[in-house]
């Protein structure tokens, strides 16, 4: 069965590696018969939540910009990607404040499978797990989140550098298998 993918690239760079991951996991998924949309975040609008609770009662968030309708397809997505580039050890700030923003619905993004993709300079995986926490303090706020899996593209500085690296196959096979 067809399932809905998708891919929400944090990178601020187009092209980077975090971002060439996400596009290797979006060919696999496609060939395999899913339908596959990335977004990149930057080119959205998405400002910082001010907790101003309007959302509590309401479900729907007192801020208009492009959140409204990402948020919409994360509730519609069988399977969620979250790419990132690794900063000093963590989440970058385009996807915390991406994931701040989901308070209005958080308890509709439910029954979902999450697939992470960390890219760093640093090949040290280990070092990744600080990050991975921040992706699993998410996840652990929603109903029936699974943890497909996770795609380290280590090692990779420079833009373009993850090209040729098995974490570019990995991506590709994980997307196929969704």
């Amino acid at each position: 069965m067809s399932k809905n993918v998708l891919i929400l690239s944090a990178s601020p760079r187009k092209g980077g590696n975090s971002d060439l991951l996400c596009d290797q996991f979006m060919r696999g998924a496609a060939e395999a018969g899913n339908k596959a949309e990335k977004i990149f975040v930057r080119d959205k609008k998405i400002a910082y939540c001010t907790g101003c609770g309007t959302c509590f009662g309401t479900k729907k968030c007192s801020i208009k910009d492009d959140m409204t309708n990402v948020l919409d397809k994360m509730v519609a997505a069988d399977v969620i990607v979250m790419a990132i580039p690794v900063y000093f050890y963590t989440m970058n700030g385009q996807l915390k404040t991406l994931i701040d923003r989901t308070c209005a619905r958080y308890t509709d993004i439910s029954d979902k499978d999450f697939y992470f993709i960390v890219a760093a300079a640093d090949p040290d995986i280990q070092a990744m797990e600080r990050t991975l926490e921040g992706f699993r303090g998410f996840t652990s706020c929603l109903e029936g989140p699974t943890e497909k899996g996770i795609i380290y593209g280590t090692g990779a500085w420079n833009i373009g550098e993850i090209k040729g690296s098995k974490a570019m196959e990995q991506a590709y096979e994980m997307g196929k298998a969704v």
